[in-house]
């Protein structure tokens, strides 16, 4: 197993916190709570304008090697509304290359989540590398991230969408076949990235909640009650009665604790 290089180290670093006892522990714990509850909030509302940015047609046309052959940037999406793209860096002159991709891509990769519940908010995730399909298909064996779909870039599809240089996450959306590009998150916004959450956060839509401040238009249902199990989910299929009744109890009992707080 790994061993971090301070695992040997018997004291703690000089200038640590003040012990304090747990009454005093709770008091500091909700004061900081204010803080973290704040921040959430104005996570929130980021999020919100980025679902009002202005979209940008995209015009060209781009071909990608598939493990199958050919895609457009349009098969991408696998039918679905919504497209992420990771620009992921595996590629000759990459440190790694060829037994493994970009230390800082590959950190990334293991962080994906369950792909399941993204595609359930009608949105693809998909890597792309300049690297061959055999290369690829050896490296997501080796690392485990055979979940992730993974194309080879052929064209300047990098360099028309900033991810030519460094690695970074393109937001896209269709209209039938009319693609739109609507945002990029790069560089250190990479390191939040690999949940189902921080993903939708991103994408034109969000998480298409109806406690989310979008246009009326937009879809919108009710939070929690959209969840399964990776295995379960069925388009267009009613949420599961017995689980929107958990969810129902479960948000009373969050609603009265903070209504109690308040008091």
């Amino acid at each position: 197993m790994p061993t971090s290089p301070d695992r040997n180290h018997t004291s703690l670093p000089a200038n640590t916190p003040p012990i304090v006892s747990s009454k005093d522990w709770e008091a500091a714990h909700q004061a900081m709570l204010v803080k973290e509850k704040a921040f959430m909030r104005a996570k929130d509302a980021l999020a919100a304008e980025r679902r009002r940015m202005p979209w940008m047609a995209v015009e060209k046309t781009y071909t990608f090697d598939g493990p199958a052959g050919k895609l457009s940037l349009l098969d991408l999406f696998a039918g679905r509304r919504q497209l992420i793209v990771y620009r992921a860096f595996f590629e000759p002159g990459v440190h790694g290359w060829p037994e493994h991709a970009c230390i800082g891509c590959s950190l990334g990769a293991d962080q994906v989540s369950n792909l399941a519940h993204l595609n359930a908010r009608d949105t693809t995730l998909v890597y792309a590398s300049r690297a061959p399909q055999p290369d690829i298909a050896r490296l997501k064996a080796r690392m485990g991230w055979e979940r992730i779909p993974w194309v080879t870039i052929t064209d300047s599809f990098d360099a028309d969408f900033g991810v030519d240089e460094w690695h970074g996450h393109n937001a896209f959306i269709r209209d039938g076949d009319r693609i739109f590009r609507t945002y990029l998150i790069n560089s250190r916004g990479d390191e939040a990235m690999g949940t189902v959450w921080s993903y939708l956060d991103m994408t034109a839509l969000g998480r298409q909640e109806i406690w989310e401040k979008s246009p009326e238009s937009y879809p919108k249902e009710r939070p929690y009650k959209w969840w399964n199990w990776n295995d379960s989910y069925v388009a267009n299929a009613a949420p599961d009665p017995k689980w929107v009744a958990v969810s129902d109890a479960g948000e009373a009992a969050f609603r009265n604790r903070d209504a109690g707080a308040k008091t």
